[in-house]
């Protein structure tokens, strides 16, 4: 497959993380945005940081270079506007043409990193007693492009754990 027969499905996938990252972090409980759960695990505020970090590190895959460089985010609100800011420059440097292979590297580093990241952070939320709602995510409405913290309401939200019934005990 060619970089344009991809370049749908990259900013598909980076819509994708916009609207679920957007979805967790709206009404996150910044209470305990610094809650450590142990040691070894990172607070909400520090993967909020690493997600920005990650989209930094993507727009510059998608423009070329490789550049890894973390930074803090003094405030929780500085935090996601740094990540949100972070996906429209990555959609911006994929529109701009990124080079060859960068697509499938794009997707296997920094997106599925941060989509692992965003569901730490709905668990989190959810132990902090602010559960997200669950949603049918296929049914979301989302668009490449719309890659900003506003994000189209949920059209299939329900209550309750869809996998529950299959299990026994």
């Amino acid at each position: 497959m060619s970089n344009a027969a991809e370049l749908p499905f990259a900013r598909h996938a980076v819509a994708t993380l916009a609207y679920r990252a957007a979805k967790v972090l709206r009404g996150f409980p910044e209470a305990h945005a610094n809650d450590r759960l142990s040691p070894a695990t990172r607070t909400a505020h520090e993967i909020l940081e690493h997600l920005g970090d990650l989209a930094d590190w993507a727009t510059s895959l998608a423009a070329g270079a490789e550049k890894w460089e973390p930074r803090a985010s003094p405030t929780w609100k500085e935090g996601e506007e740094r990540f949100f800011a972070g996906l429209r420059a990555l959609d911006d440097a994929l529109v701009a043409g990124p080079p060859s292979e960068t697509l499938k590297k794009l997707l296997q580093g920094p997106i599925a990193d941060a989509l692992t990241h965003v569901g730490q952070l709905a668990l989190l939320r959810g132990l902090a007693g602010a559960a997200v709602r669950p949603e049918s995510f296929a049914r979301a409405d989302i668009q490449a492009g719309h890659v900003g913290r506003d994000q189209p309401a949920p059209r299939k939200e329900f209550d309750g754990d869809a996998s529950r019934g299959r299990r026994k005990g």
